[in-house]
């Protein structure tokens, strides 16, 4: 019972902050999606809700895995679009000056794989690219320096564009 109730003081505490994560994620792909911020903090809230045995150490630990889950959930809101016989939309990242556009599905994909090489430099993206954490606040989330925490992000980086350059 006393992670149910940490689980959902937590919850109640950083909703704000997963709102405003799903808002900076969804920036430029709202519209695409069909899909607006509120909905993305709620679908994710409910699916923390139903981690019935999940014990929060603190809001960083809370945070990291609200990532994993707003991910999913976007995941699970491109294919949903995906089946309703609609392209999938190409989605833009807000950390490069040019918003190149990435396919949420194929970087869903890339990042499984990075995670069998990398599970820290898959953290990383996950919570850059689906929450929009900042290098400095990255390092907190995983106790580590922000120079580190920037060199694997750049690691990260381009071992994806390696892995999602498309067959020429």
């Amino acid at each position: 019972m006393q992670d149910k109730d940490s689980r959902d003081t937590m919850l109640s505490e950083l909703y704000d902050e997963l709102r405003a994560a799903a808002s900076r994620m969804l920036r430029y792909d709202a519209p695409q999606l069909t899909l607006q911020p509120t909905e993305l903090a709620n679908e994710a809230a409910l699916r923390i809700v139903r981690l019935e045995k999940m014990s929060w150490n603190d809001r960083q630990h809370f945070f990291a895995t609200g990532a994993r889950i707003m991910r999913q959930a976007m995941i699970d809101a491109i294919r949903s679009r995906k089946r309703a016989k609609r392209q999938a939309p190409t989605i833009f990242f807000d950390g490069d000056a040019d918003h190149a556009g990435v396919d949420v599905e194929s970087l869903d994909a890339a990042l499984t794989k990075l995670e069998g090489v990398s599970p820290e430099l898959a953290k990383i993206v996950e919570m850059r690219f689906f929450v929009g954490l900042k290098p400095d606040e990255i390092a907190l989330v995983l106790g580590s320096s922000e120079s580190t925490v920037k060199r694997r992000w750049q690691t990260a980086r381009l071992w994806l564009a390696d892995e999602l350059q498309e067959p020429q």
